[in-house]
């Protein structure tokens, strides 16, 4: 075996008669309160000379950070495959979590404790499978899984569970304390499930399958396993019976002989969903009875295991021969693993939020576990203060009246308490007048929650983690799954650093924050608006990323220059250049320019230079702000317009629909980085020759209509084509061409984007509005989307100056023609509006 199985016993040295009288298995709900008290009852009651928990085994070293008083749950154990950061998995504890609990008894007892689960080195090498489980409640869908067939480096059984970018899915059981590697929950499991997994591809901030992966849904015939319990109870709802019988007992050793006694004849009659999946349980199962032998060689006393209950009646009773076990675990892959703690929270827990563990409601149970007294009073007083911090007028008396329906509600429907269907139905017919929107307000600040933990800061970490953590810290941003709106001066050497640090996150791939549109507080250039909200997944792109460095800055720094040296896009180059200034590491500027010039020289592409110069040229404007020396970016960005410039004629010659609105896209850009490339003190000689050269582009009739219009739009807002030019040119383009939506296209490229132009000239509107008129039916339809699609680009006060000018048009028309109104006959129609409103005759 090579040293893989922890202390192994010979086979024969513990008789199974001995493992049946001294073994205490308590099967349990991962994450379920009703459990997470009953587990410390029957501990108080047996005081066991060592407790087994379901857990990693190989993460035992990292048990006594979790008996610091600055260990807050909801944390997570967090390991990695330390050849890939990315490919990890995650075991979340709640406070109401029976697991820890029993880590905090054990504690507190001074009661030596292990745990009893293949290592994360095991679930981290794979199995050749990957599963992903769908929600685990127990009215929950059929488990998604991917075929088998993945391998196990980045999708074997060991590889997390959750989903790709487009569809996110709930985490049941798998190969780790319960939930290791990625797993579908067992049958009852999907009901109670175990801890989640996940793993995560560097460029891909969400954990999720590798694209190449079917996720299809498996079909489950056997429908949910708890069911079959609930209905022989007469329950129609699975959920509901587990609460009334498991969640609202008040413990005892007894209900959990029971429990293993309804999971036992359950495992008869509910087959596994595959022969590899039975094979993983039975390694699994194997595992935690060689950690009881284990257990019992090394203690006379009581061994209590606290597991999921599915796997309680495979290591309660009389244990099978060794040998068994030993053959069964035999062969298990390894690989070197890095673990550690991290911060977890609640929405993370919850099945809603697409990668949780199958609790619905973590913040309820929270509160049922930490409020055992009067629970239902507590809540509901809670969800009152909830909703008058929302500006809404709920008393004492609501709170009452809402208690008194909840108490009315559980006696008609048989319950012995009032449950979370309760006192959701009490809250919203009370407490928010049948209005489900503010009843929503509770779901997401109660129920759900976003409560964060807290990690010790001498628990083992990944160094750039570390660092992180130090450095956020330092600079007063705090980690927090709430989303946060920050906005930053420049200016202030603070707020700086802030930026910096947010800036080289983003380029390591760890999305803490996202720029967004400056607030109204924000400084013009100066300014930045920052979105931060810390996801506990993020802890997967901050191990990936460790790989770079031991700290931020430094990790930064080796990621751009291994991005600059295998980048094959000229404007991503560009835009690296602006990121590099942007997260204040300019050391590594000098390297990026250097690949970003030999690219320059050799990339011909007119469209490419269009692309890199906008990029370019706000790298130069934040070096200005940020009082970073950019010469040599300000030179390499003139020397790119003069290219431009040679090689723009020939490049928007024969354009389709497609290339044309690509270009004019690019040209708008463009020409608001030239723009402010002058403004910086360079360009000038540069902008002058650009808009001699797009002048000889005017009546050049092999050009796109959409790119000559906007050449012709662009010129008479520069100033290049007298304003009075606009009115002519227009009236000649519509005069020509083969086609009217030709004609249609010219006019968007003219006017897209402001209408402006069209209520200060006259002549101008004058000469389209005629054009339009004259249409005939046929090309009317035809050019009516185009225009349609132009004048929607209009601001609605534009568009209706646009009108009131057409209006005045008109009017004019009729008056030169002798057209005035004839007042007499509109006299009759007068006096009747007159009198229905009221006025008299």
């Amino acid at each position: 075996m090579g040293g893989l199985l922890p202390r192994l016993p010979r086979p024969g040295v513990v008789t199974a008669a001995a493992a049946a009288d001294r073994v205490v298995v308590l099967g349990i709900r991962h994450h379920g309160p009703g459990s997470a008290r009953s587990v410390l009852a029957a501990l108080d009651e047996l005081r066991p000379s060592i407790v087994l928990v379901e857990g990693p085994a190989d993460a035992g070293p990292l048990l006594e950070w979790a008996h610091s008083d600055d260990m807050q749950p909801p944390v997570a154990l967090f390991a990695h495959a330390v050849d890939r950061p990315g490919h990890a998995v995650f075991w979340p504890f709640a406070v109401f979590s029976p697991e820890w609990q029993a880590i905090r008894w054990a504690a507190e007892h001074a009661v030596p404790l292990r745990f009893c689960d293949l290592p994360a080195w095991s679930v981290l090498a794979g199995s050749g499978v990957r599963h992903v489980a769908a929600d685990a409640r127990p009215n929950a869908s059929p488990a998604a899984r991917v075929p088998d067939g993945g391998d196990a480096e980045g999708s074997g059984a060991g590889a997390s569970g959750t989903s790709g970018p487009a569809r996110r899915v709930p985490v049941g059981d798998a190969e780790a304390s319960g939930a290791g590697a990625s797993g579908p929950a067992r049958p009852a499991e999907r009901h109670r499930p175990d801890v989640s997994t996940g793993s995560a591809e560097a460029s891909d901030p969400n954990i999720g399958a590798a694209p190449d992966e079917e996720i299809v849904v498996a079909d489950d015939s056997r429908g949910d396993p708890i069911a079959l319990l609930a209905g022989a109870a007469g329950y129609d709802d699975p959920e509901r019976w587990w609460d009334d019988v498991v969640e609202s007992r008040t413990g005892g050793l007894a209900a959990f002989d029971a429990l293993t006694e309804a999971m036992a004849e359950l495992r008869t009659v509910v087959p596994p969903d595959s022969p590899r999946e039975a094979a993983r349980e039975e390694r699994r199962e194997a595992h935690m009875r060689q950690a009881i032998r284990t257990a019992l060689k090394d203690t006379d006393g009581v061994i209590a295991v606290v597991c999921g209950a599915w796997h309680a009646p495979a290591l309660a009773g009389r244990l099978p021969p060794a040998s068994a076990d030993i053959a069964t675990l035999r062969g298990l892959r390894r690989r070197k693993v890095a673990l550690s703690w991290v911060p977890w929270t609640h929405s993370r827990l919850a099945g809603s939020s697409g990668y949780g563990a199958g609790v619905t409601s973590p913040g309820f149970y929270h509160h049922l576990f930490t409020a055992p007294d009067h629970p239902a009073e507590r809540w509901l007083t809670a969800v009152a203060g909830a909703l008058r911090g929302h500006d809404m007028p709920v008393s004492t008396a609501h709170v009452i009246e809402a208690t008194r329906l909840a108490d009315t509600l559980a006696g008609l429907r048989g319950r012995p308490s009032p449950g979370l269907l309760e006192v959701r139905d009490a809250t919203l017919a009370v407490l928010c007048d049948a209005d489900p929107v503010a009843a929503g307000f509770v779901t997401s600040e109660l129920e759900v929650g976003e409560l964060l933990g807290r990690v010790p800061d001498d628990a083992p970490a990944v160094p750039l983690a570390a660092d992180l953590t130090v450095t956020a810290r330092s600079l007063r941003l705090k980690i927090d799954p709430q989303e946060k709106i920050v906005d930053l001066d420049l200016r202030k050497p603070q707020d700086r650093a802030k930026s910096a640090l947010l800036h080289r996150l983003l380029l390591l791939g760890i999305r803490w924050g996202t720029p967004t549109e400056p607030s109204r507080q924000s400084t013009g250039t100066f300014g930045e608006t920052w979105s931060l909200r810390w996801d506990p997944e993020l802890a997967v792109a901050v191990a990936e990323a460790a790989g770079w460095g031991s700290t931020v800055p430094t990790a930064a720094a080796a990621k751009v220059a291994d991005t600059a040296r295998t980048s094959t896009d000229l404007a991503s180059l560009t835009q690296l250049c602006e990121q590099v200034l942007l997260a204040d590491i300019a050391e590594v500027l000098p390297e990026v320019l250097q690949e970003l010039d030999r690219r320059a020289t050799h990339d011909t592409d007119v469209g490419h230079l269009l692309q890199a110069v906008p990029a370019l040229v706000r790298a130069v404007r934040y070096g200005d702000v940020r009082g970073t020396a950019t010469d040599g970016l300000g030179e390499l960005a003139r020397q790119l317009v003069a290219r431009a410039i040679a090689g723009f004629p020939s490049a928007i010659s024969g354009l389709g629909d497609t290339s044309a609105v690509t270009m004019r896209d690019r040209l708008d850009s463009w020409h608001a980085a030239v723009d402010l490339l002058v403004r910086t003190g360079r360009g000038e000689p540069e902008r002058e020759s650009w808009f001699r050269m797009l002048a000889e582009q005017l009546d050049r009739t092999d050009v796109h209509g959409l790119l000559a219009g906007r050449i012709a739009r662009v010129l008479i807002d520069r100033g290049v084509v007298p304003a009075d030019e606009a009115a002519r040119r227009l009236a000649a383009r519509l005069s020509v061409g083969p086609t009217a939506s030709d004609k249609a296209r010219w006019i968007e490229g003219f006017l897209s984007g402001t209408g402006l132009l069209l209520v200060h000239d006259r002549d101008l509107l004058r000469v389209l509005d005629g054009w339009l008129t004259a249409l005939d039916p046929l090309d009317f339809l035809e050019v009516l989307p185009l225009l349609r699609r132009t004048f929607g680009e209009f601001a609605a006060a534009e568009r209706e100056n646009i009108g009131a000018v057409l209006a005045d048009l008109d009017s004019e028309v009729r008056h030169d023609a002798g057209e005035l109104p004839d007042i007499g006959r509109a006299a009759a129609a007068l006096r009747t509006v007159a009198l229905i409103l009221g006025g008299g005759r």
